[in-house]
């Protein structure tokens, strides 16, 4: 496996916001279509991609990441129609193991707090070890 080098401006402090609308994919309705609201699932979806785009901020081509945590506390209910901005901030960045702590809000409320990791992978070794991992499961 080939060393990745990170760069020196990756580092602790960086911070991304992202802003997204609450479309119908993004909800459940367990009490309701009128009470539609945002999925825990798409708000870790949603988080991920925003922890994702600032970190590709930083990386050079062939270089991505993929998530390895996720603990959260979905403290609020945001509505069908309604937008979150999530914002991801790095608090750690050991060799490619990179740490952040997220928050999410909405146009009335905090709806959501918590820390995730990522970690740097070369995409062409990523791509083969899939495909190997697959002809196994195939086979």
């Amino acid at each position: 496996m080939k060393a990745l080098v990170m760069k020196e401006s990756l580092q602790a402090g960086l911070s991304r916001t992202d802003r997204y609308e609450i479309d119908k994919p993004r909800t459940v309705n367990f009490v309701g279509d009128d009470c539609a609201v945002y999925s825990t699932p798409s708000l870790i979806y949603d988080m991920e991609v925003t922890s994702r785009n600032l970190l590709l901020e930083h990386l050079d081509a062939g270089e991505d990441s993929v998530g390895t945590r996720v603990e959260m506390d979905h403290t609020g209910a945001t509505l069908l129609g309604m937008w979150v901005e999530i914002t991801a901030t790095i608090t750690e960045v050991k060799g490619r193991m990179v740490s952040y702590e997220f928050s999410a809000r909405d146009a009335l409320e905090n709806v959501a707090k918590g820390k995730h990791t990522r970690f740097i992978v070369d995409t062409e070794q990523t791509a083969a070890r899939l495909k190997a991992k697959a002809a196994k499961a195939t086979s």
